[in-house]
């Protein structure tokens, strides 16, 4: 059982609004919070499941009305003084929390059964977000506030969470410090004449503590002694760092953890059975807590890290976390630790290892503590689950063009049995994959299939997918190239459809492909993104050469676009589709570096002849897939940005649902926002589903976008916009997968 004293999380007042409750639920993680009266009283819990059903019962969905509209008033409590078995015999199934209050009545604290996430400020720690990164500044400002101030800026800088410091009471903490320091150890001596000299006021690490908060890093602190504690609780400490040498000071450990703040605990110089000690003392406080595994030798021999005792730390946690504070040279260990389950990671950090002082040698300098949380960063993503192995968006793109697939080495009519004779495997990997042959033969060929055909999916099942005529309130087509254009098209009533070029289809003559009476409908052409000798389309490189052959081959794009133009009749100003550039090869651009970038595009734009053609750069996803791998996006991403673009330079953009919303994942931003936002600069849609982050091109229903929502707004905001399903191999088995995307598009009246 966990007994937290630091209940801020939990707690919203009878009169703010059911949004704010929303919020809280959301944040905390633990799915409810418990509303007290202005003086702190107990009135009732709510949980999510409170507050769907509340707003299921009301005649009004109204989220501005006061929490107590919606409190449950029947809930269980224990007094804080109750006997431990007394509270844990409340638990069950169902209760996972106890509220505790006091003789008033009022709420003091909160019991859980297992572990809570543990937030200090802002920062949760737990197994799903982000590993806690601590900068160890300790005493390295070497007694200088000023450089106090430039470590705290390069701990930012270089994506810490936490800048940490150490404080000390000199005269309360050491035997002889009054008198002097002879007659110590030389190990002792040494060390404190280096705290004697070193140590800022108490007034100086306030105003170092005020810096880190107006430099949007939290500030923690080790309090050495019981005076430095009671320091550091009169100004606000948000958690507190235990040092390894008091594990086993259960007085002093005590004494923190009643302070009911998260305590970070270092386990260098303990025992396992110390180890133990410390953790049923904290367990028994009902504290929350975090143990770091850690060698305290200075520096670390790489030999005596002994890592994979996290595994061991982690079972004598139970359901709690661990961490690693190194004092090892280099970073690598660190960036393992993570690998291994650490959730919260410590190294020393400086300026200059020369200077004197016992820390600087076993700290990082700034650039390396960079590089250390990039690579935990990066690690983080690459562990990803246990969950059941799919086939990631890069593999199934270099599947199709290094796999093999049943092709057809005969002409098949539909009705005709199929048998084994008529199957063998080709490249790539199109169709249906070789091992699903045994399920392909006998079955009854759905439709006609010629001589190298590939067998599909559906051809599995009796009846073949077919277009049909579709109804849609706004234009509506279906992408195409040169060499499938006069089959597909014809198979239904398109009002347009959408050229994809490949940079040899722009030496290709429509004529040769085209019925020169033409087609009664209208043109867009999605440009090509690669181009001969790998060359990417970069319209805002800052390689000058490598952007004027963007801006050339451009121009081509538009060259060839007119040339197709005469044989759409209801054609005027065809669009063009662009990904404009912007991509990077190791990480995502800054704010002011995109600022650059896309005034570039707007100049290459303004550079091109596009008379008779309209250019609409396409909204971009976080990670595009270049030759079958990842890259990073930067432009044509953010719902602000997009706006301001099109505003600065009156252009329209091409709305790829399934980019914007991976982009949205990935900051964590509203979806219906961004649409809200970028619609009405919207000419032409890419509709399709997706998931996660770089799940992009997926059918409709089998991602995360609620097709329903979405379609209503972009009614409102984007009522003529035309659009295609835009659904990765949907050109496969004569356009299935449009017609797929087609149908259940229909149904929402889009």
């Amino acid at each position: 059982m966990i007994i937290e004293r630091n209940i801020a999380r939990y707690v919203v007042f009878t009169d703010d609004e059911l949004s704010h409750a929303l919020r809280k639920i959301s944040t905390n993680k633990t799915r409810i919070v418990f509303a007290v009266a202005p003086n702190g009283v107990l009135e009732g819990v709510i949980t999510d499941g409170d507050l769907r059903r509340w707003l299921l019962n009301s005649s009004e969905l109204d989220i501005t009305r006061p929490v107590s509209d919606a409190l449950n008033k029947r809930f269980v409590y224990q007094h804080e003084n109750a006997p431990r078995q007394e509270i844990e015999a409340l638990f069950s199934k169902k209760i996972e929390f106890i509220p505790l209050i006091d003789k008033q009545q009022r709420l003091v604290a909160v019991a859980s059964y297992k572990q809570q996430p543990i937030q200090i400020d802002t920062d949760i720690i737990d197994a799903d977000n982000p590993v806690y990164i601590i900068a160890e500044i300790g005493n390295n400002h070497n007694g200088d506030i000023h450089m106090a101030y430039r470590l705290v800026d390069e701990a930012v800088k270089a994506g810490a969470n936490c800048a940490k410091f150490q404080l000390r009471d000199m005269c309360s903490m050491y035997r002889q410090a009054e008198s002097g320091v002879s007659g110590e150890d030389l190990g002792a001596e040494y060390t404190l004449d280096l705290l004697a000299r070193f140590q800022l006021s108490n007034d100086q690490m306030f105003k170092v503590f005020d810096y880190c908060k107006e430099k949007g890093i939290t500030p923690l602190c080790t309090p050495w002694d019981e005076v430095s504690l009671s320091v550091l609780e009169e100004y606000g400490m948000p958690a507190y760092k235990v040092a390894s040498a008091d594990l086993t000071n259960h007085e002093f450990l005590l004494k923190l953890a009643k302070t009911g703040k998260p305590l970070i605990c270092s386990t260098g110089m303990s025992s396992e059975a110390e180890i133990k000690e410390a953790i049923a003392l904290l367990n028994a406080e009902g504290a929350q807590f975090v143990l770091l595994h850690c060698n305290s030798t200075y520096p670390a021999p790489f030999k005596d890290v002994n890592l994979k005792y996290l595994h061991r730390l982690q079972e004598l946690m139970g359901d709690g976390f661990v961490g690693y504070s190194g004092h090892e040279r280099g970073i690598s260990v660190a960036i393992s630790a993570v690998a291994l389950g650490a959730r919260v990671i410590e190294k020393h950090f400086t300026l200059d290892r020369n200077m004197e002082g016992n820390d600087h040698r076993v700290s990082l300098l700034p650039a390396e503590f960079a590089a250390m949380t990039q690579g935990i960063r990066e690690i983080e993503n690459a562990l990803g689950t246990a969950e059941i192995r799919k086939i990631t968006q890069g593999e199934m793109m270099n599947r199709e063009v290094l796999g093999k697939s049943l092709v057809a080495n005969v002409g098949i009519k539909a009705g005709e049995r199929i048998n084994e004779s008529h199957i063998t495997s080709r490249s790539p990997g199109k169709g249906l994959p070789p091992y699903r042959k045994c399920e392909l033969i006998g079955k009854i060929a759905p439709r006609d299939i010629q001589k190298g055909d590939f067998f599909y999916p559906s051809d599995l099942n009796s009846d073949a997918i077919k277009a049909r005529p579709y109804r849609f309130e706004r234009p509506y087509g279906i992408p195409v190239r040169y060499h499938d254009f006069v089959n597909i098209a014809k198979k239904t009533n398109l009002n347009l459809v959408e050229f994809h070029f490949s940079y040899k289809d722009l030496d290709l003559s429509p004529g040769d492909y085209l019925d020169a009476k033409g087609y009664d409908m209208d043109l867009v052409v999605h440009s090509p993104e690669l181009f001969e000798g790998d060359h990417v389309m970069d319209l805002c490189s800052s390689d000058s050469a490598y952007r004027n052959r963007s801006i050339a081959e451009l121009q081509r794009v538009i060259q060839a676009t007119r040339e197709l133009k005469s044989y759409f009749t209801r054609s005027t100003t065809p669009k063009i589709i662009i990904n404009a550039g912007g991509f990077t090869l190791d990480g995502f651009m800054p704010e002011d570096e995109r600022k650059i970038r896309y005034a570039l595009v707007a100049d290459a734009l303004s550079q091109l002849d596009q008379n008779g053609v309209e250019i609409i750069p396409q909204t971009m996803p976080p990670y595009p897939w270049h030759f079958g791998g990842q890259r990073f996006h930067n432009l044509f991403m953010d719902a602000d940005e997009i706006k301001a673009f099109c505003e600065a330079y009156q252009t329209r953009i091409c709305l790829d649902i399934s980019h914007s919303k991976l982009a949205c994942n990935l900051k964590g931003q509203s979806f219906s926002e961004f649409i809200e936002k970028v619609a009405p600069y919207t000419a032409h849609l890419h509709i399709v589903d997706a998931e996660g982050v770089d799940g992009e091109g997926l059918q409709i229903g089998d991602g995360e976008i609620d097709f329903k929502a979405l379609c209503n707004e972009l009614k409102i905001h984007a009522p003529k916009a035309s659009f295609i399903p835009e659904i990765w191999q949907g050109h496969k088995n004569e356009g299935e997968g449009f017609w797929i995307a087609l149908d259940k598009l229909e149904a929402f009246s889009l």
